[in-house]
């Protein structure tokens, strides 16, 4: 039964990854039995931009971003800004450019990393699209970049995706007019700054995702991440905002239509 009552939108998902391969008609039907109306799937680097594509085509609720994530960033050529221009011109369902950014848990390649975080964003910029920002052990350094660019009038909009950081962090995002999008870390007992963003965040600058199939949320741990899930994160917000569940849903929507705009594209 699907619950009309709720409408959500799962703001970072992927999907086309090995461990979707057998099921995914399955998993799109719970995802429509959870309300989840809509969907935006992140793009890791652009070799996958024709599987994308395939999947978009699949499902009619599924936008799509393109761009190169931070841990990848040796894959990034001289080809690979036009190659993104390229896609998101001849696709409207291309709603974003990411997921990009910084990341110096896993690598402590700052040069490479820069190198492709700095086209991206100036094509993000040019064309008006928003970012999706993967951002992990590199608060200070993204928000000083943020700041230069906000100050020369050419930082691009966009959301913090996968929200991990402290409240402190937070207030510098959003003071730079960024979304803050929660995932199933929200949901972990143990994520208490996290906690305290999501009852500190304005009514108008947060969303929910899954980023599946990675982090699945509480009570889900363990197991394979897929969009249904999202209900559980909205849910587990609305307990600490202290408010209900249609709340939570209605406000992540309209601040993921605002950001991405959906509507303008189908």
């Amino acid at each position: 039964m699907v619950m009309n009552d709720i409408n959500l939108i799962d703001s970072h998902c992927h999907l086309i990854f090995d461990n979707f391969r057998n099921d995914i008609e399955e998993v799109a039907l719970r995802w429509r039995s959870k309300g989840v109306k809509k969907l935006l799937h992140a793009c890791c680097e652009p070799s996958e931009i024709p599987q994308l594509k395939k999947i978009a085509d699949k499902f009619s609720e599924l936008y799509y971003s393109v761009g190169l994530h931070p841990l990848d960033a040796s894959k990034w050529a001289k080809d690979s800004q036009l190659t993104l221009r390229e896609a998101i011109k001849s696709d409207k369902r291309v709603v974003a450019i990411g997921e990009l950014g910084l990341d110096f848990f896993k690598c402590d390649n700052k040069e490479a990393q820069l190198l492709a975080l700095y086209p991206q964003l100036e094509l993000a910029y040019e064309l008006d699209m928003p970012i999706i920002v993967h951002c992990r052990d590199a608060a200070e350094e993204m928000i000083k970049l943020f700041k230069d660019l906000s100050n020369n009038s050419c930082c691009p909009r966009g959301v913090l995706h996968c929200w991990s950081g402290s409240p402190k962090e937070m207030e510098e995002f959003l003071s730079l007019g960024f979304y803050i999008s929660f995932s199933g870390i929200v949901t972990f007992p143990k994520a208490y700054e996290t906690h305290e963003c999501a009852r500190l965040v304005p009514n108008n600058k947060y969303l929910v995702e899954t980023d599946s199939p990675f982090l699945a949320p509480v009570p889900f741990r363990g197991k394979r991440n897929e969009p249904s899930y999202v209900r559980s994160v909205a849910q587990t917000i609305a307990s600490l905002r202290s408010t209900e569940l249609v709340t939570v849903a209605k406000e992540t929507s309209e601040n993921a239509e605002k950001l991405f705009k959906f509507n303008l594209v189908k």
